[in-house]
């Protein structure tokens, strides 16, 4: 009998191990609009050219956020990008934003959030910044600043030079992200770069993020590919 039982839970756990991975990864977007995006914040653009979707930055403005409009808890998720040497940018994960002024205590201290603010985890893209280059570390936008390599663990100096060693200056770069509880993984060019716990938020929407250039007149871009989400 107990051998009998024994069976039993090897088998249903084999097929929920089956189920869970046999949910396919799908788009994010369709190749050819922004359907099922939004923008927030400032007023840098995003549009699709050949099935690549491209933020331009804008001058005096604040940072441009193109959101979905669903929220994503536990995922997987890919994509590539590719940016100009002197823009900052970004993904957002679990982020949310609100239609009013909001007030909130984040571990104990009070934290205002403007109408409109987008604000949650971003996975940093950084290629201005050569001497830091935290490019897949994890920035709290708006809300606690640098988490990893930060409060939340990392080696800054050691993550500068992986990212040195593992950034493609100026080509597509890969970027995979696993979100599962607490856990928060990153790997860049198939490279592990962040891995930290952090339960502050588990929902949100995912953003691509044109950085504010403050009076520059140049047009700087950024550009996204190949996203997909694995639930």
């Amino acid at each position: 009998m107990l051998i009998r039982c024994i069976l039993l839970n090897l088998l249903l756990l084999s097929l929920n191990v089956k189920a869970v991975s046999g949910i396919e990864a799908r788009p994010l977007f369709d190749g050819l609009t922004l359907q099922g995006w939004e923008k927030k914040g400032g007023n840098a653009t995003f549009n699709v050219v050949d099935g690549v979707i491209v933020g331009q930055s804008a001058p005096n403005t604040e940072n441009s956020f193109l959101c979905t409009k669903k929220s994503y808890g536990d995922f997987i998720l890919e994509f590539e990008f590719q940016c100009d040497n002197k823009l900052n940018s970004g993904v957002q994960i679990r982020s949310n934003c609100y239609d009013q002024d909001t007030t909130l205590k984040i571990r104990g201290r009070q934290k205002n959030f403007p109408a409109g603010r987008v604000h949650g985890y971003q996975i940093e893209i950084d290629p201005n910044k050569p001497q830091r280059l935290w490019i897949g570390g994890i920035y709290d936008e708006a809300r606690r600043g640098w988490l990893y390599p930060g409060i939340a663990g990392g080696d800054g100096d050691k993550f500068t030079k992986q990212g040195i060693k593992f950034y493609q200056p100026e080509q597509w770069n890969s970027i995979h992200v696993e979100c599962q509880g607490d856990r928060v993984r990153t790997w860049l060019n198939g490279q592990l770069r962040a891995d930290f716990r952090d339960d502050l938020t588990t929902s949100g929407f995912i953003a691509l993020q044109v950085h504010g250039v403050g009076s520059r007149t140049e047009p700087l871009t950024v550009r996204w590919r190949n996203l997909t989400i694995q639930e």
